[in-house]
């Protein structure tokens, strides 16, 4: 174990200024909190599980009509056209 001869100098608390029974609450509150945290966990879960992909995206994205463009796709990959850049790059 490393030991150091000097010591952190103390800094001020945020809870320097709390009464004891405003402690207790705050503790109360944290552990509340720590107790929630595993059930909204498990119903956060099950809203994903149950949630309709279909309609999330449409709601994110709005009335996307996939047969106009922009949003249709090219009637070529491209891949033809860079054959043909290719072909002509290999002849002498």
């Amino acid at each position: 174990m490393i030991r150091y001869n000097w010591t952190m100098p103390r800094r001020s608390s945020a809870l320097d200024g709390w009464s004891p029974e405003e402690r207790a609450r705050g503790l109360a509150w944290a552990a509340a909190w720590k107790h929630a945290g595993p059930a909204l966990e498990r119903v956060r879960r099950q809203e994903l599980r149950n949630l309709d992909v279909f309609a999330a995206i449409a709601m994110l994205c709005g009335s996307a009509d996939y047969h106009v463009a922009p949003r249709a796709p090219k009637p070529t990959s491209g891949l033809i056209e860079q054959q043909r850049v290719f072909g002509r790059a290999r002849r002498p």
